[in-house]
């Protein structure tokens, strides 16, 4: 049985301007124990299908299954088996980090005690007993989506369900929240992220589904997304338009990514000399020239014509944390 079951997931939102389909069809598996990441832009569906199968918003058609339960049939039990951390955390700034954890403790139906004693476990958990006592209010934002991550885990689910966990954090506190995720999983949780940021989806999943306008465009673990690329990528960078533009005509499969020409071949290293030496011949002048393994980058650009981060912002006619 799989952990999450998408099944042709669809969603459409209703405007004034006429119907947004902000996910078109989406499916896939998470097995049981894995990091499953959902990599794609801003616009792209993927907290619109965290919010379907954490059953926070109603599926247009298609369904979701949690441990083999239905999200929209049996919801309630489904929501025994999950917890869910979303981009807007939605914490109460005046409480302190303990006063929080034995709350909801309490509103999971843990006896006194109990809420006491998981809410010490947590705060060592996530790294903050130090905090403890102080209010949420004066604690930096590494601190509180560690906190947040803490509450999502009080009834201890069995499927974890992160929204861009780590949207607005510098890179040190980045970190840190990779190390936890990767300690959850170890301790036998499912996970399901969503992410834009390519190095968190190669550092954390298992497996990744690309999701783009909607629709799933790939799916693999990052090795057998990068082996679609088909080779090395060889890329020569050039002064103009002009001059990338007659370069890309002189080589085969190439491609244009302004200044710079792209190609994919067999022994990056090899093969530069031969290819510079024909743009030379023909009197280019190359800036610069390197060869290097794939990236999810480059997946990303193959199966979706263009960069991560070049992707539009979302549309206005739908709420941002809607789409993204």
């Amino acid at each position: 049985m799989f952990a999450v079951e998408a099944k042709n997931l669809k969603k459409t939102f209703k405007t004034k301007q006429g119907d947004v389909e902000a996910v078109k069809d989406v499916s896939f598996q998470v097995n049981q124990g894995e990091i499953f990441g959902i990599l794609g832009p801003n616009g792209a569906g993927k907290s619109t299908t965290i919010l379907m199968l954490t059953t926070l918003l109603r599926i247009t058609s298609g369904s979701g299954l949690i441990q083999g339960l239905d999200v929209e049939k049996q919801d309630k039990d489904v929501r025994k088996k999950i917890g869910v951390a979303l981009q807007d955390t939605g914490i109460d700034n005046l409480l302190t980090g303990r006063e929080l954890f034995y709350t909801t403790a309490r509103l999971w139906g843990l006896s006194k005690d109990d809420a006491d004693k998981r809410s010490e476990e947590l705060l060592n958990l996530v790294g903050i007993p130090d905090a403890a006592d102080r209010r949420v209010k004066t604690y930096s934002g590494g601190m509180k989506r560690r906190l947040d991550l803490g509450l999502s885990l009080v009834h201890k689910p069995e499927v974890l369900f992160l929204d861009e966990p780590t949207t607005g954090l510098d890179p040190g506190s980045r970190r840190v929240l990779w190390d936890e995720i990767k300690r959850l999983r170890d301790a036998g949780v499912t996970i399901l992220l969503t992410t834009q940021y390519l190095e968190e989806a190669d550092e954390l999943a298992d497996r990744i589904s690309i999701i783009d306008e909607g629709l799933v465009v790939a799916e693999g673990s990052p090795d057998e997304l990068k082996l679609m690329v088909g080779g090395d990528v060889v890329t020569f960078t050039f002064h103009s338009d002009e001059s990338v533009l007659k370069a890309q005509s002189l080589i085969q499969g190439s491609e244009i990514e302004n200044n710079n020409l792209r190609v994919t071949v067999e022994n990056g290293a090899k093969m530069i000399p031969p290819l510079l030496a024909t743009l030379t011949e023909n009197n280019l002048e190359v800036v610069s020239a390197s060869a290097n393994k794939p990236t999810l980058d480059d997946v990303f650009l193959q199966v979706t014509g263009y960069r991560l981060e070049g992707a539009e912002e979302p549309s206005d006619d739908v709420e941002e944390g809607v789409l993204n």
